[in-house]
């Protein structure tokens, strides 16, 4: 049985035929528009620095009811949230 024209061996992208259905033109989003509030880099640096404290203050025993693991994963999770919000400032 032979394959459709479409379904052709070493055609990763769709013909141009194919792509083009809906006709809508987005327009990329200027410039002067792409970037972040001035309040974003203070929340990163917040998120990391409350992280690596509370880490520091753990192993001190300086928190509340000594040391526990969720004051880790809780420092943890600050510095990862801190680091993925950093993947998206512009």
């Amino acid at each position: 049985m032979p394959r459709a024209t479409s379904q052709r061996a070493g055609r990763a992208t769709p013909s141009k035929k194919q792509a083009a259905t809906s006709g809508r033109y987005t327009a990329p989003i200027p410039r002067d528009k792409r970037h972040s509030p001035a309040w974003y880099p203070f929340v990163i640096i917040g998120l990391l620095v409350v992280g690596l404290v509370v880490i520091i203050a753990n192993y001190a025993g300086a928190l509340p009811g000594g040391t526990h693991d969720w004051y880790l994963i809780g420092g943890i999770a600050g510095i990862v949230a801190g680091l993925i919000l950093a993947t998206y400032y512009r």
